[in-house]
């Protein structure tokens, strides 16, 4: 069944007293996503954003596994930003820059210098269980925000669960959905099919779909070729 995404530090788990948070699908779902990140990211450098890095526990990961990338946490959410500065902290890896607050409802979002260093454009944003628990709006930020700041071979790619052609992909999902668009309406699983039109308003196409456990999907957008 795919994840359902609460306020970390609000959902019972553990909290260091540093501020680490400790997130439960992080220990489900950290081994497929690195596996598959293995693979789109190998061989890259550059600055990479993770969008909604939540506890930071997944950039952490993703700044071991990729140490020639410099990676970018962020969040909205005050709680997730404390933490995701504990876990850098903790980890002391010299390719993980201070996390930033980034609303991505808002399309003109950037990335902002930290450290003396500026990010250039980007080879990659990476953006796990977000969409789904937010206004359609953070979609429409988020691709608006990776068509102006992704370099030309640059990868957007969205972790999560998903539906094909109006239809979800598992039961499980169907009734996640339900409970999602109860708890606000303005949430829930999204199309792949209008999570394309975003894509390609901002001259980019979907290249991949990767099958995950728990009924999500990885979705990998690329620019589209010239025509």
């Amino acid at each position: 069944m795919a994840e359902y995404v609460v306020e970390f530090g609000k959902d019972g788990r553990p909290v260091e007293a540093d501020g680490r948070l400790d997130a439960a699908a992080f220990h489900r779902n950290r081994e497929p996503i690195l596996a598959v990140l293995a693979g789109l990211l190998a061989g890259r450098s550059g600055d990479a954003l993770e969008a909604g890095s939540g506890t930071g526990q997944h950039i952490v990961a993703f700044a071991r596994q990729h140490p020639d990338l410099v990676w970018w946490p962020s969040d909205f959410n005050e709680a997730h930003l404390r933490s995701i500065a504990a876990w850098r902290a903790h980890a002391q890896l010299g390719n993980l820059q201070p996390p930033q607050r980034i609303d991505l409802a808002d399309p003109s979002w950037s990335v902002a210098g930290a450290e003396g260093r500026e990010p250039g454009a980007l080879s990659a944003i990476f953006c796990a269980n977000v969409i789904h628990i937010a206004p359609w709006r953070v979609a429409e930020g988020l691709f608006a925000g990776a068509g102006r700041l992704l370099r030309s071979d640059g990868l957007l790619i969205l972790y999560g669960p998903f539906k094909r052609d109006g239809h979800h992909t598992a039961m499980s999902n169907a009734v996640f959905d339900t409970s999602l668009r109860a708890a606000d309406p303005e949430w829930g699983v999204r199309d792949i099919t209008e999570i394309s039109g975003l894509a390609n308003a901002v001259g980019l196409g979907l290249r991949e779909t990767i099958e995950m456990p728990a009924n999500n999907l990885i979705l990998v957008f690329a620019r589209a070729a010239p025509a």
